[in-house]
């Protein structure tokens, strides 16, 4: 196994297997051995590792047998994010957000409160994909899938599938109640690669000049290309607009942001903070075997990452800062809220976040025969002043419900964007209307959002 702790992303193994042909398939055994020994080795818990593994169990069981899992009274601070997939390759890729999929994020709620009936209420569509295809757009919902109406016992098995799906669309009327249209739609899932840059806009309210940025997942290019920084470049070329535009105030909405790379959430915080590239944006930490390997061969500047100098820098200019948020806020979004605060006041509107202060990397052993891919937590991220209490989330500064009425990115009348606004400018720049007051009072329990089944899900990545 040749593997470098700065380079755990883009795997030294598998690279080295691409170009030797004569690599046999490693056996059964030969693969839990090696999970063990890298779960051993890399491991943030690895002294909480049994010394003697139960080989009897398949490679799945085995790992899972190995985590040093949450417990929400006796380990509240344990592993709830450690993964592996019996394909390493599909694995790194869908950690650079290419997957299959429609296209489609949403979410699943009871409606009306107190039923069986499930509708489902669409966050976002990816330009290009099949949904968008297909006219999708945020805010939809629908509430019938192949025919069937969705309810709590039947929605997991009629939409996780990768066969063409028929939605029938719905409407919610002005008393709430759900009326189902006629309008359908089919949607067949394809391999697909997503932009996280989403939207931008600029808002002028007198002499507030607020730029307002969506930003989905912390992914710094496509897959094909990821070295590219692509959708980095794309953010600096978004705050170099908002620099030239003299933007005074930020908005960036982390509702539907998941987590994904440090180096993107290193260099969103560049483009934000009142900070230079000598101050400390976090530290990492990792189990004392690691540590010690690390600090013998790469000295302390192994353990810390500082912020990166750009032009495109605002934080000179900003008043203000709100961070959008929701329970679906996760590790790398955390990771830049924790790691602005000491340099900057951040104001979060929204939902408390979710909780995730420790990052993993990829391992793979392709160099071995090995198919299987893990991706193990190995590290807890703190901020300059060497903070990291934030495991149970972070608590919204002003709470606000998103609801299942949804508007278009940049509308005011979102309830999450409106608040922020009058957090910037001390007035209600939209009102809500009286139906959604109705429509929310009607809303059930939410089952479940696609965002926590998204490449990575909720997960922090460490790469080069």
């Amino acid at each position: 196994m040749k593997m470098k702790l700065f380079l755990p992303f883009i795997v030294l193994a598998a690279l080295l297997a691409a170009c030797d042909k004569t690599v046999e398939p490693a056996s059964d055994t030969e693969t839990k051995h090696w999970v063990y020994d890298q779960m051993k080795s890399w491991y943030y818990w690895n002294d909480q590792i049994t010394m003697q593994p139960d080989y009897t169990k398949d490679v799945k069981s085995l790992f899972e047998s190995l985590l040093y899992k949450y417990d929400a009274t006796l380990r509240p601070q344990g592993d709830r994010f450690s993964v592996i997939r019996e394909s390493a390759d599909e694995l790194v890729a869908s950690l650079n957000g290419e997957s299959k999929t429609t296209g489609m994020e949403y979410k699943l709620n009871y409606y009306p409160s107190g039923t069986t009936n499930v509708i489902g209420v669409v966050f976002y569509v990816l330009p290009g994909s099949p949904a968008a295809k297909a006219g999708f757009a945020r805010g939809d919902i629908f509430s019938s899938v192949n025919g069937q109406k969705l309810t709590g016992s039947n929605y997991s098995q009629l939409l996780n599938t990768e066969d063409k799906r028929t939605y029938t669309l719905a409407k919610i009327n002005k008393d709430g109640a759900l009326e189902e249209g006629t309008v359908t739609r089919e949607v067949t899932p394809i391999v697909f690669q997503e932009d996280p840059v989403y939207f931008d806009t600029l808002f002028t309210y007198g002499d507030k000049r607020i730029g307002y940025v969506v930003y989905h997942q912390f992914i710094p290019g496509p897959n094909s290309n990821s070295d590219s920084k692509q959708y980095d470049k794309k953010l600096d070329a978004i705050f170099g607009s908002f620099k030239e535009k003299n933007v005074n105030a930020l908005i960036v909405d982390l509702r539907y942001n998941p987590g994904g790379y440090v180096s993107s959430a290193t260099n969103l915080a560049s483009l934000i903070a009142k900070a230079t590239s000598n101050d400390v944006f976090y530290y990492k930490e990792y189990n004392p075997q690691i540590t010690e390997i690390n600090r013998k061969k790469y000295g302390e500047t192994f353990f810390y990452d500082k912020f990166l100098s750009k032009s495109q820098n605002i934080g000179s200019s900003l008043n203000d800062l709100v961070l959008l948020t929701s329970s679906r806020s996760a590790s790398a979004s955390e990771l830049l809220i924790n790691g602005l605060k000491p340099f900057m006041k951040v104001t979060l509107v929204g939902d408390k976040t979710y909780g995730k202060n420790v990052g993993s990397i990829t391992i793979s052993g392709a160099d071995k025969g090995i198919k299987w891919g893990m991706q193990p937590i190995v590290s807890k991220s703190l901020n300059s002043l060497r903070q990291s209490d934030y495991y149970t989330g972070f608590k919204p500064d002003v709470e606000v419900k998103e609801g299942i009425t949804l508007y278009p990115y940049g509308n005011p009348k979102d309830p999450l964007l409106g608040e922020a606004l009058f957090q910037i400018t001390g007035m209600h720049v939209a009102r809500k209307a009286a139906v959604t007051r109705v429509v929310e009072e009607s809303e059930g329990k939410e089952l479940v959002s696609t965002i926590e089944k998204k490449a990575g899900g909720s997960n922090m990545f460490h790469d080069k």
